[in-house]
């Protein structure tokens, strides 16, 4: 097999070889199917197994109680930024609080506005966005039909560390680049939301766990396709589902389950992985500029900037022969961005430690 690299792109991202390597022998042929998971229906009992024990594994991994539906969907967060206001906020008469901790967070607004009134509880746009607010520093409005924000930025790099205190008004969380990255005390939201190339699988699935009441608020005049109630009652299956990032969605919640030993050892590898990283920036003597503040940093998405821009193609090239891939910075941070996702291994996270050390002495 040809050599894999340490690709630290934001998403598409890294997946765990596991489960790569058993979508692989099953690719062409299931075992006691005798046709690929490619080819097998979205109505067929061997789907209903595997879209079962995903939702089953993710409800025991996030200890999700009973009063909540798990749901898989297709469209991305973006479609989310949309449906939560068509189905929360539309014909409402209520307002809807937006924390806008980054780029995802200033992408999602403009989608409730679309549906009723949004106010901006907190904005950090005057600091770049480079950290997250206190609860002290939220605007949030009195019954409000929810309040959304993003746990974490993966252009910016910042990160909530825990849930914003907002009282008995719904918490919708876009949870798509950190989902899986730590346990979550699921009672605490309303809505959570991941796209799936982040931390989950490939690129195609959406899962939203939501909890009962809200699905029941689904206006009757939505189409099936954006009506949470809708897709609950169809059990995720009103059209055909994606059924092979589904199949992948099970087999990382298999290898997480199995292989890492659940969800507080994924975060306490996962909180190792970005130490790492941020020691070489910290003891770099400022060769390396952070652009999150250190109380906001992210687990996930590592952001810092070179002294010297004229310096960042050099950094490019040296990483690539040491097989490091996809460290560029977005543009509106600039510098560099190295994604540490749940499957990113230790192994690379390492050499791209060493890597920065030894960037930093021969070009400081």
């Amino acid at each position: 097999m040809e050599k894999r690299v340490f690709d630290f792109s934001p998403g598409p991202a890294v997946l765990p070889v596991p489960a790569l390597e058993e979508a692989q022998r099953n690719l062409v042929v299931m075992p006691g199917v005798g046709i690929s998971i490619l080819e097998i229906s979205h109505r067929s009992p061997t789907f209903t197994q595997i879209i079962q024990q995903a939702e089953a594994n993710l409800r025991q991994l996030l200890n999700i109680p009973d009063g909540y539906r798990v749901l898989f969907l297709q469209g991305g967060a973006h479609l989310q930024f949309a449906m939560v206001p068509m189905n929360l906020l539309q014909g409402t008469g209520k307002t809807a609080d937006y924390i806008v901790s980054g780029s995802w967070g200033k992408k999602a607004m403009p989608e409730a506005e679309r549906q009723g009134a949004a106010h901006v509880a907190w904005d950090g746009k005057s600091t770049n966005f480079n950290r997250v607010p206190k609860d002290s520093e939220l605007d949030l409005t009195p019954e409000a039909a929810y309040v959304h924000f993003t746990s974490n930025e993966t252009i910016q790099g910042v990160q909530f560390a825990n849930e914003p205190a907002v009282g008995n008004v719904p918490l919708v969380c876009d949870a798509s680049s950190d989902f899986l990255h730590r346990p979550l005390p699921i009672e605490k939201y309303g809505i959570v939301y991941a796209c799936a190339q982040k931390n989950l699988g490939p690129a195609g699935a959406t899962v939203v766990v939501i909890r009962d009441d809200l699905v029941e608020q689904s206006a009757e005049n939505l189409p099936p396709m954006l009506s949470y109630r809708a897709m609950a009652e169809g059990k995720s299956l009103y059209n055909t589902a994606p059924v092979f990032a589904i199949y992948m969605v099970k087999l990382v919640t298999d290898w997480l389950i199995g292989e890492m030993g659940g969800l507080d050892k994924m975060y306490a590898l996962n909180k190792k992985k970005a130490k790492m990283l941020y020691d070489v920036v910290d003891q770099s003597g400022g060769f390396y500029d952070g652009h999150a503040e250190p109380t906001s940093r992210s687990l996930m998405n590592v952001t810092f900037r070179l002294p010297k821009p004229e310096l960042e193609g050099l950094f490019v090239e040296q990483a690539a022969q040491r097989d490091l891939l996809s460290l560029k910075g977005h543009r509106s941070v600039g510098g560099f961005r190295a994604s540490i996702y749940n499957a990113m291994p230790l192994e690379g996270v390492e050499r791209l430690a060493d890597f920065m050390r030894d960037f930093a002495k021969n070009n400081g």
